[in-house]
């Protein structure tokens, strides 16, 4: 490993590993679909975009998003409708989270490699293990670490550099993948960490708080998974 430039790679989880936002939306539309059955008074769009709105106003992560909905478009949280939605959440969030073409193959070829693995997200460290678990990935990773684990939110440097600390790699040494410029790439940049924009995951900016004209600019761009191997070829002359 000591030939090599690069020694370790930090992955984001949510729409870097897995589409997280697509799961989602699948999984609200029908949530949406059986409130409606159960005499929710809206159309399966405008339903949608109200859910959308409660999570940009409290947060994507937020658990009790139908409550404050329903408060929201009827006045009271009516349990039959409640019980509906989230039943049929559930049922859908577990087809719909896959990994990205290419993750697990890329995955294994960094293993191979002798490459350190990490994950930092800003998720809740139940839901981020959720996840990981839903792709098969639970296994992969020498260092998860979650907003519950760090009490920073990105583009904070601690979780970054706390990952550096568990797995005893220096920054420069070491790549960021993330999807998100201004939480992602920002926060690798404030860390010392080479940056990849996975750009093929940042497909949702209406939900986000995204930065008009973002003057943070990644190392790399890449608009596939699979990318990443010829970026740490890149970085590492050739030795990876």
């Amino acid at each position: 490993m000591s030939a090599r430039a690069i020694d370790a790679v930090i992955f984001d989880l949510d729409n870097t590993l897995t589409d997280f936002m697509l799961a989602k939306e699948n999984s609200i539309r029908a949530a949406v679909d059986a409130m409606i059955d159960c005499g929710l008074p809206l159309g399966q769009q405008d339903a949608v975009d109200g859910i959308f709105a409660v999570y940009k106003e409290i947060g994507i992560e937020h658990q009790r998003v139908f409550n404050i909905f329903l408060e929201k478009t009827i006045g009271r949280v009516d349990d039959r409708i409640l019980a509906a939605a989230v039943v049929a959440y559930r049922r859908a969030r577990g087809g719909s989270l896959v990994p990205y073409p290419h993750a697990h193959f890329v995955l294994n070829q960094l293993l191979k490699a002798g490459y350190k693995l990490a994950v930092v997200s800003d998720a809740p460290r139940f839901e981020a293990w959720q996840r990981l678990n839903y792709i098969g990935l639970q296994h992969t990773f020498d260092t998860v670490l979650t907003y519950d684990d760090t009490g920073h939110h990105k583009p904070d440097p601690k979780p970054f550099q706390m990952a550096l600390d568990l797995m005893g790699v220096k920054p420069e040494r070491t790549v960021l993948i993330g999807d998100w410029i201004e939480r992602d790439i920002l926060g690798g940049q404030n860390a010392g960490l080479h940056t990849v924009y996975a750009r093929y995951g940042d497909k949702y900016s209406q939900y986000a708080d995204k930065v008009e004209n973002c003057p943070t600019k990644p190392d790399f761009v890449v608009d596939d998974l699979l990318q990443l191997l010829s970026v740490l070829d890149q970085l590492n002359g050739g030795k990876s």
